[in-house]
């Protein structure tokens, strides 16, 4: 019996029943251990893990505090989040003005595509709960939605916003994964990786 890491198993649900014989790796998702993202390069029978980005810093827990906060379950309802999205108005000052907050207070996006979030407006790494709601009330101008409550479109481009910066996260990750393994081919895996979405984003970029 041989333990591997969590994200060392990701890597290798990706690669190993894929076609290619050679392709870089990309896992995304909350935490597992105290790793939230890896680069990794998937030869033959062998992968190698080059990289990583660690706990609390995790586009996974970004994008399940904005599940939280509308109103869905954690770590179940993230699917809610991304089907709700498409509902949201692109053009609108709303979908705008949260994007922009969302990138200058909550999330740092490097040109490698490294992320850095700013624990000051979060809660789940010594709280119960995934974000301080009276700073996300502040900062969107919208409470925390209940459960079950009605979904207004201010919810709709709440979540179309915060798909966005995921989805723009995802490119820059998988391009910098692209450029340290020199491989055309990439296996995704991780709870991020089920954002279909993103992954389709991902396939039109041309990277």
């Amino acid at each position: 019996i041989i333990f591997t890491d969590h994200h060392e198993s990701h890597a290798a649900s990706a690669f190993f029943p894929s076609p290619y014989k050679e392709a870089a790796i990309l896992t995304l998702d909350g935490v597992g251990e105290w790793t939230t993202t890896s680069y990794g390069l998937g030869k033959e029978n062998n992968i190698q893990l080059l990289a990583d980005i660690h706990f609390p810093h995790s586009l996974g827990l970004l994008y399940s505090a904005f599940t939280y906060y509308t109103g869905f379950r954690v770590n179940s309802g993230e699917y809610k989040l991304m089907g709700l999205a498409p509902y949201g108005n692109p053009d609108s000052e709303n979908v705008q003005r949260f994007k922009a907050v969302i990138k200058d207070r909550l999330i740092k996006i490097h040109d490698d595509g490294s992320i850095w979030l700013n624990q000051k407006y979060f809660n789940y790494s010594t709280g119960l709960r995934m974000v301080k709601d009276r700073k996300w009330e502040a900062l969107f101008g919208i409470a925390k939605r209940k459960p079950e409550a009605d979904l207004e479109q201010i919810h709709c481009d709440l979540g179309l916003a915060i798909q966005q910066v995921t989805e723009e996260v995802v490119i820059e990750m998988a391009r910098h994964a692209q450029e340290i393994t020199g491989c055309e081919n990439i296996c995704l895996a991780g709870g991020v990786a089920l954002n279909c979405v993103a992954n389709g984003k991902l396939e039109k970029s041309g990277i």
